[in-house]
């Protein structure tokens, strides 16, 4: 089993920053393909990014550019760097894993899954 908890949550203003970590115990993560997923109240959770073992990575075309994932084999940790944060991306946000070390865009694939962080961005 795999364990996965998110940290990095919180309130900022419109065009701040925030960083979002996940750590993950359980197996060995360099076996893991790991992304991040969003939900609002009502809607289905989308796809925000992922990064597979390989360090090959995909984007939502709503936050390409802005936002970055990255992953630290020494730490078992997968980061996702959010900039220029708009009221839109206001969420919880969840860390996913997946076993066989690609990443994938629906959450369906995913085996395991964090208990969420909340980000939210004020106008």
């Amino acid at each position: 089993q795999v364990q996965l908890v998110e940290f990095g949550g919180g309130l900022v203003q419109s065009g701040a920053s925030l960083r979002l970590s996940c750590a993950v115990s359980g197996r060995a993560f360099s076996g893991l393909g790991m992304g991040w997923f969003r939900q609002t109240p009502g809607m289905q959770r989308e796809f925000v990014a992922g990064i597979s073992n390989g360090d090959f990575s995909g984007y939502a075309d709503s936050v390409k550019g802005r936002f970055t994932i990255s992953r630290d084999e020494a730490k078992n940790t997968v980061y996702l760097q959010m900039n220029t944060l708009k009221p839109g991306d206001t969420a919880v946000y969840y860390c996913a894993a997946r076993n066989g070390g690609a990443f994938g865009y629906y959450a369906g694939v995913y085996d395991f899954w964090g208990q969420g962080t909340q980000v939210t961005v004020s106008s």
